[in-house]
């Protein structure tokens, strides 16, 4: 499992690289055909959808910090990863930062793994009285 996991790290690590450089071919290998992701209004979006929002730059990443990510094998060959992200990213001309929290469901198929679905969710900042 220690391998699985380091090789997911990685996924995730090359899959911040590839959000950045918008990298349609290394998007497609880290992505699964059929990766659903559901914002944090409830919006369902595909990997085309996602490839689409790169490469028209709809969106841009500029910067993406991702902080306590974590691996939870519910098999052999699936697994949880979540964690927290800040990213600066470009919609539309103006710049801001995106603070998240995420849910990702990763897959082994063939000797590969790949990201299936993706939840993402605002923190919730709480201040104590």
């Amino acid at each position: 499992m220690k391998e699985d996991a380091q090789q997911i790290l990685k996924l995730f690590d090359d899959g911040d690289r590839a959000l950045i450089a918008a990298d349609v071919t290394e998007l497609e290998r880290i992505y699964a055909e059929d990766y659903i992701q559901y914002d944090e209004s409830g919006h369902a979006s595909t990997r085309q959808d996602l490839i689409r929002h790169l490469t028209s730059s709809a969106i841009r990443f500029l910067s993406m910090t991702s902080t306590g990510r974590q691996v939870r094998f519910l098999r052999d060959d699936v697994a949880m990863v979540h964690g927290s992200e800040n990213d600066e990213i470009e919609r539309e001309g103006q710049r801001t930062i995106v603070r998240y929290v995420y849910s990702d469901v990763v897959m082994k198929r063939g000797e590969k793994w790949q990201i299936v679905a993706s939840q993402l969710a605002k923190p919730v900042i709480s201040s104590e009285k």
